[in-house]
């Protein structure tokens, strides 16, 4: 197996520009950089430091979207923005777009938010066809307390995936998410195996002693640790609780020839740019042991 290794780009590592996360990644042979937003500069910038973009976060498809707003016309304009965008990444040559669908109001209910995304969604697929995008659900299930992100568990994404069969319709496939909601991660990839259309490299560490005092839900009085909610928190790959040997026997089973991407979300290596730059570095030595 000969996957490339990608990354998100983390806030101080991004705070140089462009320009400087494309060298630094370049010089320790990270392959593909996934990006906010996607141009004819970040194209050439890539381009000039050997590497290719991997995915691309819709506009207004990321965190509380008006794609899922309780108004019709509200809606209609996110869709329209997000449309415009997928035929200009197209024309760069992007493929990939990521997306993390929270309702625009929070409280509500999935099953609710679930209805408005059938009215809406179906006309995005198309566009993303029609333009050879492929969207990618992140399983991100959104703030406590309410976690009302669409596509997060198996239940959801089986509901989606018979309303809109298109392959340009798929996963991010992230287990740390996965892990820290008690989903089986290889038994997610035999069912959805082939909805992936991306993959993030991010792990979850349980957290047993801290579970016994908060059992799954959150912490009443407020987590130990970043990136955490109490009975859990997220790691780097290789120190947390996913089989990566097995991911990697069951990526390449089911034919994905994407990158593994790390987001790197870990408190061990947050804060400083020094830190950020040994947690990417520590995550794609793991990553390798399986995927180079």
């Amino acid at each position: 197996m000969n996957k490339k290794i990608g990354m998100r780009i983390p806030p101080k590592i991004g705070a140089g520009g462009m320009e400087s996360v494309a060298s630094w990644a370049s010089s320790i042979g990270i392959d593909v950089i996934d990006v906010p937003y996607y141009n004819e500069e970040v194209k050439a910038i890539f381009e000039a430091n050997g590497l290719e973009v991997g995915s691309i976060d819709g506009v207004g498809a990321v965190g509380q979207t008006k794609l899922l707003s309780k108004d019709e016309e509200t809606r209609a304009e996110a869709v329209e923005a997000l449309k415009n965008q997928m035929t200009e990444i197209s024309r760069l040559g992007g493929k990939v777009m990521f997306m993390c669908l929270v309702p625009e109001d929070i409280t509500m209910s999935r099953k609710e938010a679930f209805e408005i995304w059938k009215d809406t969604f179906p006309s995005i697929v198309n566009h993303a066809e029609e333009n050879g995008i492929y969207i990618a659900l992140e399983g991100w299930p959104g703030p406590a307390p309410y976690y009302p992100t669409l596509g997060c568990t198996p239940e959801m994404l089986r509901a989606m995936f018979n309303v809109i069969p298109s392959k340009h319709f798929g996963i991010n496939y992230d287990p740390s998410h996965l892990v820290r909601l008690g989903i089986d991660h290889l038994r997610m990839l035999s069912e959805f195996g082939d909805r992936v259309n991306y993959c993030h490299g991010k792990d979850t560490e349980i957290l047993h002693d801290e579970q016994y005092e908060c059992g799954v839900i959150q912490a009443t009085f407020g987590s130990k640790y970043d990136f955490s909610e109490g009975p859990w928190r997220y790691t780097i790959p290789g120190q947390g609780d996913v089989n990566w040997g097995k991911v990697a026997v069951r990526l390449e089973k089911i034919g994905y020839t994407g990158p593994i991407s790390i987001e790197l979300e870990d408190h061990r290596y947050w804060g400083s740019l020094e830190a950020e730059q040994q947690g990417i570095q520590k995550a794609k030595e793991h990553l390798e042991i399986y995927f180079k």
